[in-house]
């Protein structure tokens, strides 16, 4: 686990990510805890254990026979024998064999990072959400105050014969809406919560911690569009599987061609009662070599188009991987484009909309002829501040989108 939170505090450190603070911590804490995460980086550690395992020589094969009926010889009667024999395969096979578990195992850890790199992605996606609604509902309830700010304004205007009967109703029309706004908004934490803490595998009733503000800082328009196809982890994973394809076709004809073998046989002579005899109750020892005769040519003949055939569906995946992730880049960085220009919109309208209801406010003061525009406007601006709120988690999720295209390990 330890492995994970580095691997990820150092994609976090070296990202030029305008998250906040707290945001990190959670992705912190996601490493920590996401079991899928956890799951991926086992697989690339198995994956690690195959090279050492496909590298290594057959074992050598003892083989112990005894004669129950013993063989007479001119020396004596063979008693038992003992046979030693070690194969080894046409050379280069073993290094093919754990060159393609080192790719495989490389490719599992692109997978790795692809995860990593998606799990933080989540986490944006879904801890903006949240900011939106924190944002919201806080607007949502500076509005209720200023409406009824200005019930009171109303109802002193009315008792004074100076405004209408209809302003204090109007405004409490509004004042009920905004209620029920807040209501309404308030039951929509609690699936937001969940699916935050589920993804740091934690409690649904951790509290989450979003800032006041966040930076929306201008952004180009091709932002990292030329790391797309050269980092992204799922395209290295694909070009890494297609080189261990390369060196598998290599392999299926390395094993095509003979195969070595030395060993040594140990015969145990009795001696001889009934003579005597030169040399009689010498144990023999035979050295041996042994060639296998590849003569079955189609199953190396399959086992080659094998190899072939998955280099070619490899790169149709690779090819359908690449589209998509062009595709998705493509959908995110107008989705940023978008959000940014309608941040930029909604700070102008903002601003020109509290100076007019300052200006409106002072001429309701002086006649009270103002007061429904007043009103009106003051919910421009509400909603003007909660589009901008959605707008900020749109580029924030969009930006968190590109980095996870583009990011790699």
């Amino acid at each position: 686990i330890s492995c994970i939170v580095i691997i990820l505090i150092s994609i976090i450190t070296s990202k030029p990510t305008y998250a906040q603070k707290p945001l990190d911590n959670y992705i912190t804490i996601a490493a920590e805890n996401n079991p899928s995460l956890k799951a991926t980086y086992t697989e690339f550690e198995v994956a690690l254990q195959q090279v050492n395992q496909v590298k290594a020589l057959e074992d050598p094969r003892l083989s112990f026979g005894y004669f129950i009926s013993p063989i007479e010889k001119k020396v004596g009667a063979q008693r038992a024998k003992l046979s030693l024999t070690q194969t080894f395969p046409w050379f280069g096979t073993l290094k093919s064999k754990a060159n393609i578990a080192t790719y495989l195992a490389e490719a599992k850890y692109q997978t790795f990072i692809n995860e990593r790199n998606k799990l933080i992605w989540e986490v944006n996606k879904a801890y903006y959400p949240i900011y939106e609604y924190k944002k919201q509902f806080a607007l949502l309830e500076d509005n209720l105050q200023i409406l009824q700010t200005y019930k009171r304004l109303a109802l002193s205007a009315y008792e004074n014969n100076r405004g209408a009967l209809a302003d204090v109703i109007r405004v409490d029309i509004m004042i009920e809406d905004a209620k029920i706004e807040l209501k309404i908004l308030n039951n929509q934490l609690r699936p937001l919560a969940v699916r935050f803490n589920q993804l740091l595998n934690r409690s649904d009733t951790f509290s989450i911690e979003t800032p006041d503000t966040i930076s929306s800082p201008l952004i180009g328009i091709n932002y990292r569009r030329d790391s797309l196809l050269v980092e992204n982890p799922m395209v290295q994973s694909l070009e890494i599987q297609k080189n261990a394809m390369l060196e598998s076709e290599k392999l299926a004809k390395k094993n095509a061609l003979p195969q070595f073998g030395v060993g040594l046989d140990y015969t145990i002579i009795g001696k001889r009662t009934d003579m005597s005899m030169p040399k009689s109750g010498n144990d023999l020892f035979m050295p041996m070599i042994t060639v296998s005769l590849p003569i079955y040519r189609n199953k190396y003949k399959a086992a080659i188009t094998e190899s072939q055939l998955n280099q070619k569906a490899i790169e149709y995946r690779k090819e359908a991987v690449e589209n998509d992730l062009i595709s998705n880049y493509e959908n995110a960085a107008f989705q940023l484009n978008k959000s940014t220009e309608l941040i930029l919109l909604y700070n102008s309208q903002i601003t020109k909309t509290k100076q007019l209801i300052q200006l409106l406010y002072a001429s309701y003061s002086n006649s009270t002829k103002e007061f429904e525009e007043v009103l009106r406007m003051q919910q421009q601006l509400l909603k003007y501040q909660m589009s901008k709120a959605t707008a900020e988690k749109n580029y924030q999720v969009a930006l968190a989108e590109i980095e996870y295209l583009t990011f790699g390990g």
